[in-house]
């Protein structure tokens, strides 16, 4: 718990955002809000492998348009033709259904045409919660802040995450791990959006595990609408609460270290978003932790760990890395390509790292607990592309 004394002083802003949550809810929650907003031309963002269930939750929706050019860290390109089709169809309203690259452009669409996004996520993201916008071009990914990204409402249902693969599903549940122990120390932490973390934390570090050892509504054959899906449906609605509080306090806080390396790092080396977030964590952590030991503790105890262990910034580090053995997490990049696979070819590794540091080097937040200097920083991300 924060402690307040005289010396105490934050503001905070609370989101207007609807807010939906319901296992088997999604079109019925989708058809009440376009009625809401009075939408008559809606386009819909959903990626070949999401149309299916796109066309299921969107059947009673005025749709204008179906756009499933969707890529990882939204290439400029890519967004460009996303919002030629907008104004196509003069749509008045964007559905983002799918992860973070289907939110991030229906994003770019609502930044250029201000038109409402409702986000329907199919992985942990959280991105959904946030008026951060990112694109990407020539190897660089640039974002900004603006509420006209912000979706008008979001709507969660953990009956579409049935068929999301296990390893895909923990990498996108560490990337909102991610989110939280960020949001601990970023330019604009407070108690709020602290308190926010820990809860946001607590709720992951639960579900993660039972998501795993179940296995079953993960598979490619789920049966998630019947009775024996629902121990796992209900794992998995945990994990879309601790994502959503994940992403609202990042939104609050604003990007700490461990992000605006993550862009570096996937707008460079087009490494998967959620894996990369989930795999630089550990190493952030440690680097970070023990220049706040009062916030390791707190991290230790969400994370199942010893919050009144003599050195909170080692039992937070080695909380997280139990759970990351738990789930069989990867904390490599190296040789990692866009789709997550082995090559030598593609990836982060350590001939990356001098062109990691010079494109990060600017873009280090202000506050990060620890000093960073450009040798402690080429040694942080020297560890990250040998996975030591």
């Amino acid at each position: 718990m924060f402690v307040f004394t005289r010396e105490t002083v934050f503001s905070d802003a609370t989101l207007g955002q609807k807010v939906c949550f319901g296992a088997g809810e999604a079109a019925r929650f989708l058809r009440e809000v376009v009625a809401e907003l009075g939408a008559e031309r809606v386009m819909v963002i959903a990626s070949g492998s999401q149309r299916e269930v796109a066309c299921r939750i969107a059947a009673d929706v005025p749709v204008a348009a179906w756009h499933d050019e969707v890529r990882m860290h939204v290439p400029k390109d890519v967004a460009d033709r996303a919002r030629d089709v907008a104004s196509e169809v003069a749509a008045d309203a964007v559905v983002s259904v799918g992860g973070g690259s289907a939110t991030g452009l229906a994003k770019a669409v609502a930044l250029k045409h201000k038109i409402p996004v409702i986000a329907v996520p199919t992985t942990f993201s959280g991105s959904e919660a946030t008026a951060m916008w990112g694109e990407t071009s020539e190897g660089r990914k640039v974002t900004g802040v603006d509420e006209a990204v912000r979706p008008f409402a979001v709507i969660y249902d953990a009956k579409l995450l049935a068929g999301l693969p296990v390893e895909l599903a923990v990498s996108s549940c560490l990337n909102a791990v991610a989110h939280c122990v960020d949001s601990m120390w970023a330019p604009r932490a407070n108690p709020l959006n602290q308190a926010i973390a820990i809860e946001g934390l607590r709720a992951l570090t639960e579900s993660i595990p039972r998501i795993v050892s179940s296995r079953a509504g993960l598979g490619a054959d789920a049966e998630a609408d019947t009775d024996a899906g629902v121990p796992d449906v209900g794992a998995l609605g945990q994990a879309l609460y601790g994502a959503y509080l994940a992403g609202v306090a990042f939104a609050s806080a604003g990007s700490g270290l461990h992000h605006k390396l993550c862009h570096v790092i996937g707008g460079a080396f087009d490494t998967p978003h959620a894996l990369t977030h989930a795999t630089v964590l550990p190493y952030v952590l440690a680097f970070n932790a023990p220049a706040v030991p009062d916030v390791a503790a707190r991290l230790a105890g969400a994370l199942g760990g010893d919050a009144s262990a003599d050195d909170p910034a080692a039992e937070a580090v080695d909380a997280l890395l139990r759970l990351y053995e738990r789930v069989d997490a990867q904390t490599g990049l190296a040789g990692q390509d866009a789709n997550g696979r082995s090559s030598n070819k593609q990836g982060f590794d350590a001939a990356g790292v001098d062109r990691a540091v010079e494109l990060a080097w600017g873009a280090i937040p202000e506050g990060n607990p620890r000093e960073v200097t450009q040798d402690s920083l080429r040694g942080l991300l020297l560890r990250v592309a040998e996975g030591a």
